[in-house]
């Protein structure tokens, strides 16, 4: 048997088990496929990008006025676009509107200066003290000695404690110990000070050469600069007025002139170790044969140019007395035993005579007061032009006045 078909209109027949096409709607109209990029959920307005920044400048005490400018930009943005971000955009503007004001009253009252001196002295803490040639400065307490992170930079016109002459950089690698760097910094920083002050003479003899070097604990955060400077030996004594005079303040001449007696200073600094000929005849005879060669490029030197007129006599004289020097040095060079070298090297030494240089250093308006004799380590005295001509690199002088080094402990020599 079979049941008759339901009151009302008849459907075809079709094929699929759901209507023609697909699942039929309530009404008898097919549902509407989902196609790519529908979603069944609503997607939020997305939030402004300048309202975040806005804020985040706004945060930034040190930035605001970035912040007063994107809150704006924002709003409109937001209005016209339908993003999210209002609030945020707001508190970025009223944030740095804050932050602006804040930074008139520090500026007003010189907290902002305060405020950058404080960074600075931060990021130096653990680091070397910055000084470049030519500069004055006055150090903690007055004290070139003990440790030191920081010097005030002054005019050199006006007392000061120490004047920068060179720098220079260690190598890289690890921390070779305080002696090492102590050791390095002397004889670097007493071969670098003619380059700076030329005219020995001009130096005041109380003015000694000091130096900042790194410590261990500078070592490590990247610390390699040594600071070569003239400093006083008297205690609590200032240095007045700067002590550079090179070929930036001298004229050529002057500038000839000077270089030819550091060829006699370079030679004497050269003195052996030992102070008598009799522990090592082998080694002054050697240094004779230096004093002998400088004393010839040096006569050689004061012949080759064209002087000033009130300079020209006693120019030659220091030449024709270089000369006399320079045949006894050659003869000590050459001795057979210490009693022959002692007799050409006095007679030789006493040639060199630095009232002889009067004259010319007058003529031609160096420095004419000859400096007090000092003796180094090789036993010598000074040359004529010179103060320190025969004190060794390395030697007492610099073991006494070495600086210690800044951002750390105190340098150990």
């Amino acid at each position: 048997m079979s049941i008759p078909p339901p009151p009302g209109p008849q459907q075809p027949p079709t094929p699929y088990p759901h209507g023609a096409y697909g699942p039929q709607a309530p009404d008898g109209q097919p549902y509407r496929p989902w196609t790519q990029g529908y979603s069944p959920y609503n997607r939020p307005a997305p939030v402004n990008g300048l309202a975040i920044a806005s804020l985040l400048f706004g945060v930034l005490c040190c930035v605001p006025g970035v912040g007063l400018v994107l809150g704006p930009l924002a709003l409109r943005q937001i209005r016209r676009r339908g993003e999210r971000g209002t609030g945020l955009a707001v508190g970025g503007t009223v944030l740095s509107a804050i932050g602006l004001l804040l930074w008139g009253l520090m500026l007003a009252s010189g907290g902002a200066s305060a405020f950058w001196q404080g960074v600075k002295e931060g990021a130096r803490d653990g680091a070397s003290v910055t000084l470049v040639k030519g500069e004055c400065f006055d150090a903690p307490g007055g004290r070139l000695a003990g440790e030191t992170r920081d010097v005030d930079v002054v005019p050199c016109s006006g007392g000061h404690d120490g004047e920068v002459f060179a720098s220079f950089r260690l190598q890289d690698g690890d921390y070779p110990g305080d002696a090492s760097v102590g050791d390095t910094a002397g004889a670097r920083c007493y071969g670098l000070r003619d380059g700076y002050a030329m005219d020995g003479w001009a130096v005041p003899d109380d003015v000694d050469v000091y130096y900042l070097t790194p410590t261990e604990e500078s070592w490590s955060a990247g610390d390699r600069a040594v600071t070569c400077l003239f400093g006083s030996v008297t205690e609590g004594a200032d240095l007045t007025g700067s002590l550079r005079n090179d070929e930036t303040v001298l004229d050529a001449d002057q500038v000839t002139y000077l270089k030819a007696a550091h060829l006699l200073d370079a030679a004497l600094a050269t003195a052996p170790d030992s102070a008598h000929v009799e522990d090592d005849l082998p080694g002054h005879k050697a240094w004779a044969g230096r004093m002998s060669a400088a004393l010839d490029r040096q006569a050689r030197l004061l012949r080759g140019r064209t002087w000033p007129a009130a300079a020209r006599r006693p120019v030659r004289s220091l030449a024709a007395a270089a000369d006399r020097a320079r045949a006894e040095w050659t003869k000590a060079a050459r001795a057979k035993d210490p009693d022959a070298f002692h007799e050409h090297y006095d007679a030789g030494l006493g040639l060199l005579d630095p009232e002889a240089a009067v004259p010319a250093r007058t003529a031609l308006g160096l420095a004419a007061t000859p400096p007090t004799a000092r003796h180094g380590e090789g036993g010598a005295p000074d040359a004529p032009d010179g103060p320190h001509a025969t004190d060794a690199p390395g030697g007492a002088a610099t073991e006494e006045h070495a600086t210690d080094a800044p951002g750390g402990a105190a340098t150990e020599v």
